[in-house]
């Protein structure tokens, strides 16, 4: 089965449940997971020149 791409508008809206205290921490989790996120951050690292990938330094 294919996964729907990442909805980032979702997953931007289950991270504010939980900065609010509505949901509880594993739910949001859960929410992110299942949302996509790790394909969303897969995806902007792959964007990413090497070198800001390998250090972690911001692009100047």
């Amino acid at each position: 089965m294919d996964r729907p791409p990442p909805d980032p508008q979702k997953l931007l809206d289950a991270w504010m449940e939980w900065e609010r205290g509505e949901t509880p921490p594993g739910r949001v989790m859960s929410q992110l997971k299942t949302g996509g996120l790790r394909d969303l951050l897969e995806a902007m690292v792959a964007d990413l020149p090497a070198a800001v990938v390998a250090t972690g330094a911001p692009e100047e």
